[in-house]
């Protein structure tokens, strides 16, 4: 009887099938919350948050709320909206602040763009001695910015600074240079410490997107006959885009937001000829101690920099969306 029995169940079409897939059917059982995939994400992002929030939202907001009242240094503040942003309208000093600003950023991006794609180029290829020159290029980031500005304004000092002395002797000038005493040599003697500062960071950002374009690109080219400008116009340059992209942002943010140097090196003379943006909102703060009007300036100062930032990333989109297309 039971072999009759065992022998039934066996010879049913399926039923091992049936038996799995209703085991399979079971639902998988379920993790505690605290080990859910969710929460170990916001474990790993909480800090991050955190520190934006504290050191970057938080601060802002208070920005904008100082902005919206008379703030003096000591005692209450009273709300005096839009005091604070009419008289940033009518401050001269800052619209000349702004302009210069901006012929400054223009010039700077202009230099440095051009300076950091030569030596990126130079330094390319692997050669001897190429190790020895990416490390001088690069070794001016080492010094921070604020000693660079001291170290030049001691270099065009025409009392104890050794170029004046240098340049007598081998005959290019028969008297001392004042290199941040007009409107003209002051913007150029910034220049030259902006490029010997920066050319050697943004070398690095190049430098890097150039040795992610394939050789195999190249070669190919070089199979087609294209000459070495070809080569540089359809393929180098549209393949660096993206390096190109973030060394214009930075390049661009830091201009607008130029501080050391004016302020150590030129001290925004001769007459505030070099007076930039930030250096405004910081007299305004620091030596006047309305701190209203300084954060409404710095509020301008900030929309100022978002809408160049999105026309600069809109202007590249366009262009790579157009080669694509």
């Amino acid at each position: 009887m039971s072999v009759t029995i065992a022998r039934s169940r066996a010879g049913k079409p399926g039923g091992s099938a049936h038996a799995e897939s209703a085991r399979d059917r079971r639902p998988a059982p379920r993790r505690p919350w605290w080990r859910s995939r969710g929460l170990a994400g916001w474990g790993y992002a909480m800090p991050t948050a955190v520190v934006v929030a504290v050191f970057f939202l938080l601060p802002l907001v208070m920005v904008f709320w100082m902005s919206l009242h008379r703030w003096p240094l000591l005692g209450e503040p009273t709300a005096n909206f839009p005091a604070d942003y009419t008289r940033a309208r009518d401050n001269q000093l800052f619209r000349d602040a702004v302009w210069f600003t901006l012929k400054y950023t223009a010039i700077i991006t202009v230099l440095l763009s051009g300076a950091a794609l030569g030596l990126a180029l130079l330094v390319q290829e692997r050669r001897r001695g190429t190790g020895f020159y990416r490390t001088a290029f690069f070794l001016p980031c080492a010094v921070g910015f604020a000693s660079a500005s001291l170290l030049f304004y001691g270099l065009f000092s025409n009392s104890i600074g050794p170029l004046d002395p240098m340049l007598r002797g081998l005959g290019v000038i028969d008297e001392p240079v004042a290199w941040t005493g007009t409107p003209d040599m002051a913007l150029f003697s910034t220049i030259v410490l902006v490029l010997w500062r920066f050319a050697g960071f943004n070398m690095l950002i190049l430098l890097t997107g150039l040795q992610g374009i394939p050789v195999e690109v190249y070669e190919a080219a070089r199979v087609d006959g294209a000459s070495g400008w070809a080569t540089f116009r359809h393929i180098t340059l549209p393949l660096l885009r993206p390096a190109i992209a973030l060394m214009l942002t930075l390049s661009v943010t830091g201009s607008l937001l130029a501080f050391d140097q004016f302020f150590i090196l030129t001290q925004g003379g001769p007459d505030n000829s070099t007076m930039s943006m930030v250096m405004v909102i910081y007299r305004e703060a620091f030596v006047r101690f309305d701190l209203g009007a300084a954060a409404a300036l710095s509020v301008v100062v900030l929309a100022v920099l978002i809408v160049l930032n999105v026309v600069q990333l809109g202007v590249l989109r366009h262009r790579t969306r157009k080669e694509k297309g």
